[in-house]
């Protein structure tokens, strides 16, 4: 069964940029929009002293891509829809062919 890509998010990779005093600050940068098929997994709550924190994870799908190219998700990327984001763990490919890529990623949010 093909998966149901019907929500278009935004692939982000962190790059460093220099910050004119000879060291460098890190920002994220767009690499283009992919359509995804988004499922929920698993969720668990944490107290971190006076902060709560949900983290869910997520398996999202998308069309396969070669090796290498900037359409290609990898770990340590993530997802952007709108103010959410979901940080890439882990990359397989979904079938023999490549057809399409699993993404496994969580989203951390304050409870």
């Amino acid at each position: 069964m093909s998966p149901r890509l019907n929500r278009p998010l935004m692939l982000e990779d962190r790059q460093r940029q220099p910050d004119g005093s000879g060291g460098y600050s890190e920002a994220w940068v767009a690499l283009g929009e992919i359509w995804a098929d988004v499922t929920a997994r698993t969720g668990r709550g944490t107290d971190l002293g006076p902060l709560a924190t949900a983290r869910t994870g997520y398996r999202i799908v998308v069309r396969g891509a070669p090796v290498g190219t900037p359409s290609r998700p990898v770990a340590g990327q993530r997802f952007r829809e709108g103010t959410r984001l979901f940080r890439i763990e882990a990359v397989a490919e979904r079938d023999s062919e490549g057809r399409y890529l699993i993404c496994f990623a969580h989203e951390e949010v304050a409870a």
